[in-house]
């Protein structure tokens, strides 16, 4: 039986981040594989910073793509879970070592030993390679059932945004109704928030930069309130919570000055450089900042559920492959509403 199977897809040789039409191979499907025909694969701001080697941890050649949603084409013969003809996904990671504290508490994101989609490196030292590309093969453990009837193409980025977004909240309890919380930064990551929120039943106030954003944020979204930076010391004291989805260096000074005595500032971006700790706002009202990393597989899993009973989908831009460079120049410079995703399945040509 073949070790391998052959596979194309769009990925970059080096830091240029330039993305071409590679050929490469995948490990053939095991005992507890699930191999599938991927049909979306949505674009991650961290897939521009991989390919470009800006955390100075990329591999070459490297295939990006954490967003990925398709069809079963292959199962192993010890796989339980899914059949031919399922709809699957696969979000951030393919694996763990399934036997630290954080695996046995359904939080593999958190395993020391935690291997990602794409630029991880397996056992026998070769790379992991992501969604942009024909098919996918990957552990049934760290495979997604996808709802039945809802949009591959919209939903594809909540396999990272949505459970990027949707586990901190539940996890530092801002996920009540009646509590008023705030979204910093109205992106990809921050109006799939404003939509998981208005789902609990939360007031929700966005906080950002662009006047523009607020018809959209108040009257599409369903935000209570939209605020400038000019405008925050009106609203000093009256948030829960506040989830920072700004991925620029930014103070966190006014937004700890926005919560109430025992408000929490949780970060889910990943700015270039190290923000500032302002203590004395911390300490004198006993306000929390916190971190998230997406999330483990069942409440990954959960979220999705959750996703489709409440008919929560990110706004995204479905694009051809061949238009992947381009769109990652419009991402850099932040034009895109909000998410853009990849039709593969229809755009990704096995002959050219």
């Amino acid at each position: 039986m073949a070790k391998t199977v052959k596979a194309i897809g769009w990925g970059t040789k080096d830091t240029s981040g330039h993305l071409s039409r590679l050929e490469f191979t995948r490990r053939a499907t095991g005992d507890l594989d699930v191999q599938f025909k991927v049909l979306y694969s949505g674009v991650c701001h961290s897939d521009l910073h991989q390919i470009k080697n800006d955390w100075g941890f990329s591999q070459y050649p490297m295939i990006p793509g954490h967003e990925i949603v398709g069809v079963v084409t292959e199962t192993g013969s010890k796989v339980k879970k899914f059949k031919v003809g399922d709809n699957v996904a696969v979000g951030v990671m393919v694996g763990s070592c399934r036997k630290c504290n954080q695996c046995e508490n359904n939080l593999e994101n958190y395993c020391p030993e935690k291997l990602d989609t794409y630029n991880g490196v397996l056992p026998d030292g070769s790379l992991t390679y992501g969604g942009y590309s024909d098919l996918m093969v990957a552990e049934e453990d760290f495979v997604i059932r996808w709802p039945d009837n809802f949009p591959m193409d919209r939903g594809v980025p909540l396999v990272c945004a949505g459970i990027t977004t949707y586990s901190p909240l539940r996890y530092y309890g801002l996920d009540k109704p009646g509590l008023h919380v705030g979204v910093a930064g109205l992106g990809g990551l921050g109006h799939v928030a404003v939509k998981f929120l208005k789902a609990f039943g939360a007031k929700v106030t966005v906080i950002d930069i662009a006047p523009e954003k607020k018809t959209y944020a108040l009257e599409t979204l369903g935000a209570d309130q939209f605020l400038l930076p000019h405008e925050l010391e009106s609203a000093k004291g009256t948030l829960d919570g506040i989830l920072d989805a700004v991925a620029a260096f930014h103070s966190i000074q006014a937004y700890l000055d926005l919560l109430k005595p025992h408000g929490k500032l949780v970060m889910v971006s990943l700015p270039e450089r190290p923000l500032e700790l302002p203590m004395f706002a911390l300490a004198t009202q006993r306000k929390m900042i916190g971190g998230s990393m997406i999330g483990g597989i069942k409440e990954t899993q959960e979220m999705i559920d959750f996703a489709a009973k409440h008919n929560i989908l990110p706004d995204v831009e479905v694009i051809s492959m061949d238009y992947i460079n381009t769109a990652m120049k419009r991402l850099a410079r932040g034009d895109v509403k909000y998410r853009f995703v990849i039709d593969v399945g229809k755009t990704l040509k096995a002959d050219e």
